[in-house]
């Protein structure tokens, strides 16, 4: 199957050149922008949203149950990244596919360094797994990483390292474990998250209703609190 796609008249090659050839149009310094943001900026604008996500939901959420199914569903994004990855090394060992720039002439190639297979894009997989994951969590928030996961998977035919048909693998793998396996990673995760809020310690982590900045977790003692009340009850009935 290595030479899948290497036809010229092929249309994942045509829209190869089609995308790749507005590298070759675009000023020298956007073409060094868009190779730091395909290579690095759409994976940590994904974190960032993740970030903001976890910050909603353990303020928002109307009770406790409902953040630890949140949390635990934003702790499985990244989790499902990392599972897809996984499972991406024997479809490209399967497949080995080379990276386009090693059999088609006149691509503008914006990373150098590329020696591994091209079959199924590694970004494109964590990027759309990440933003599943973050769907499952909250819709807002998840649609707006699949829009960036989305522009991730453009991002890479533009800088001449992927197939179009690489960045697709890589959008549907990440997809496919993110949905597939989320119903197992959240009977496990699920009651680990639960634990950790109902820790005095960390449970905030987990939940902290807005407006409540001395929220007190459930199950957590108040022995300060409970002291002082007994104290000022006593001074009454004196």
């Amino acid at each position: 199957m290595a030479g899948l796609a290497q036809s010229g008249s092929n249309p994942d090659v045509e829209l190869l050149y089609d995308i790749n050839g507005l590298a070759k149009d675009a000023p020298g310094w956007l073409d060094q922008v868009m190779a730091y943001v395909g290579e690095y900026g759409m994976l940590l604008a994904l974190a960032l949203i993740g970030l903001w996500c976890w910050w909603s939901v353990r303020r928002r959420s109307a009770s406790a149950e409902e953040a630890v199914s949140g949390v635990s569903a934003l702790l499985w994004a990244p989790l499902a990244a990392g599972v897809a990855v996984l499972v991406n090394v024997p479809i490209r060992g399967f497949v080995e596919r080379p990276r386009p720039f090693n059999d088609h002439e006149g691509l503008e190639v914006l990373v150098t360094g590329k020696t591994d297979y091209s079959f199924v894009s590694d970004h494109a997989t964590i990027a759309m797994a990440l933003a599943v994951g973050l769907f499952v969590a909250h819709r807002k928030f998840g649609l707006i990483a699949i829009g960036v996961a989305l522009v991730e998977g453009v991002l890479r035919v533009y800088m001449g390292v992927h197939y179009p048909t690489d960045v697709v693998g890589g959008l549907a793998l990440g997809t496919a474990v993110a949905l597939l396996l989320s119903p197992v990673a959240m009977a496990l995760l699920t009651p680990v998250v639960r634990a950790i809020q109902g820790s005095p310690r960390v449970g905030f982590l987990v939940w902290r209703p807005s407006g409540e900045v001395g929220a007190v977790v459930p199950g957590a003692r108040r022995d300060g609190a409970d002291a002082g009340a007994g104290a000022r009850e006593r001074d009454l009935a004196a």
